[in-house]
């Protein structure tokens, strides 16, 4: 997607071939830093510390973690040595897992000389297939938008609510749920998102603001806590949201918040529809109960940071000192309160119409 007048992903190959280049997601939405990571470090510290964040962007940047890993020494101890750091970093996106899993059943029986190389191809074909899936999902979900707006008339736009972001910051390019929004509003559909901030790492206030604006989508900022509101004043049609883990069952991980959005919509009678491609839906996870949640810093908590008039970056205090917080950085929706799953390969109502999109995915 493009930022200013140059498309942009999120990741790249290094001039060099070698090292990969990232866009500082911590940096946004203020100021657009590209960071080098030359090393399996360099890669584990970026997906812990949210330099790169969102689902199926997570997965990717495994890979070529691994890859970079394999310049070094590409022993098979070495391979699963660095399985074992990348899958320490973030417990609940079933993305970084399934990358990692995959990279080592690809690389496992290939002999150490051919290992590295194989592992750049073999990141850069889960690169390009994140792109493909994202921009089908967009295709998928683009005619729900358009049909509210044909069953208004055509008359005004299509409200949206999401929350965090799913746009083309948290994949390589396109999104999940934010990609049925791109494809709608550049095939001339009149469409207006409001964005929820998404306490406290504000990922909708400082990302999904940013990445709308670039490419010129109508968007409204609101606190977490309006949502429900303009549901009831009928400002919202439809909400979109990601997921960062589907389970077998329908049920839904996503950003802290979500559980209550998807309440609010069902009580208002709003859809709400997850952009989910396959690489985030967990077929061998039986229940939505099962999936670890990640509990980050209170500090994200107590503290904000932002941008001071003299365009300086500064972290302040939020909370009195000494005050206790907790920080769980994702809930579950039950499969009871999600209208639709929106894939690379169709819209589906339920799990059983889920698994006949993937049949190839049954669980063992």
């Amino acid at each position: 997607m493009k930022i200013g007048e140059r498309h942009y992903r999120t990741l790249w190959l290094n001039a060099n071939e070698r090292s990969l280049d990232v866009i500082d997601q911590t940096a946004l939405p203020h100021a657009l830093v590209i960071r080098t990571l030359d090393t399996l470090e360099d890669v584990a510290q970026a997906i812990e510390s949210m330099v790169v964040r969102g689902a199926p962007l997570i997965g990717v940047t495994a890979a070529y973690g691994i890859a970079l890993a394999l310049l070094a020494d590409s022993s098979e101890r070495q391979l699963e040595a660095a399985a074992a750091r990348l899958l320490s970093t973030r417990p609940t996106a079933v993305n970084l897992a399934w990358a990692v899993a995959r990279m080592r059943a690809a690389l496992r029986d290939v002999p150490a000389s051919r290992r590295a190389a194989v592992a750049y191809e073999h990141a850069g074909l889960m690169c390009e297939e994140d792109v493909s899936q994202n921009e089908a999902l967009g295709a998928s979900g683009a005619p729900l938008i358009e049909a509210l707006w044909r069953d208004r008339g055509q008359n005004g736009s299509v409200g949206i609510l999401t929350h965090c972001n799913a746009g083309w910051l948290a994949g390589i390019d396109w999104g999940t749920a934010l990609a049925p929004v791109y494809k709608a509003h550049d095939a001339g559909i009149a469409v207006h998102v409001f964005i929820d901030e998404t306490r406290p790492r504000n990922q909708g206030a400082s990302l999904t603001a940013f990445e709308l604006a670039a490419h010129g989508v109508p968007h409204t900022l609101i606190a977490d806590n309006a949502g429900g509101h303009l549901m009831q004043q009928g400002e919202i049609d439809l909400c979109l949201v990601g997921a960062d883990r589907v389970s077998a069952d329908g049920a839904v991980c996503n950003k802290i918040g979500t559980y209550l959005k998807a309440l609010a919509a069902h009580d208002n009678g709003i859809p709400f529809y997850i952009g989910v491609p396959s690489p985030s839906i967990d077929w061998s996870l039986a229940s939505g109960a099962l999936i670890p949640i990640e509990e980050r810093s209170a500090r994200e908590v107590t503290h904000i940071t932002g941008l001071l008039e003299d365009g300086a970056r500064a972290e302040v205090a939020l909370a009195p000192a000494g005050t206790q917080a907790r920080n769980p950085a994702f809930d579950v929706t039950p499969a009871r309160l999600v209208t639709g799953f929106i894939t690379e390969r169709g819209v589906a109502r339920d799990t059983l119409e889920l698994r006949a999109l993937f049949p190839e995915k049954e669980s063992p």
